[in-house]
């Protein structure tokens, strides 16, 4: 009987492992899915107050974006972060602005990505006058 704890342990200890490293990799990921959402919708506010054309708003969303990202450091995916104004959806007299923020997304321990998404993605609307 001696020893008996030691052999259990080291059996339990790698799934343990597994389960501790797995939990710090989705705390992670949900903190950087918080940060695009973030600067999503500080894009799609920042387009939304700039007294501007559109030209001015989206110039202005990108730029929260960026900083919103850089703050998290964090940065646009190749695909990239786009900001696009057109008519609401069932409004066609309002124009919204729709921000999507998409990034790459590299887990801070490596291995579990057939768990963990590859890139987040959010995306915010909002009207502009």
């Amino acid at each position: 009987m001696r020893g008996a704890a030691a052999v259990e342990f080291a059996l339990i200890l790698p799934v343990l492992m597994i389960l501790v490293f797995g939990i710090i990799n989705y705390g992670d990921m949900l903190s950087v899915r918080q940060s695009v959402s973030q600067a999503a919708s500080e894009g799609a506010r920042a387009a939304a107050v700039n007294p501007g054309d559109n030209a001015a708003k989206m110039t202005a969303a990108r730029k929260a974006v960026d900083a919103a990202l850089a703050a998290q450091k964090q940065k646009c995916s190749a695909t990239g972060c786009t900001v696009t104004i057109a008519p609401c959806v069932g409004e066609l007299t309002k124009n919204c602005v729709t921000v999507v923020v998409e990034i790459d997304y590299d887990a801070i321990i490596a291995g579990f990505g057939l768990v963990l998404p590859d890139d987040l993605s959010y995306t915010a609307v909002a009207r502009v006058s």
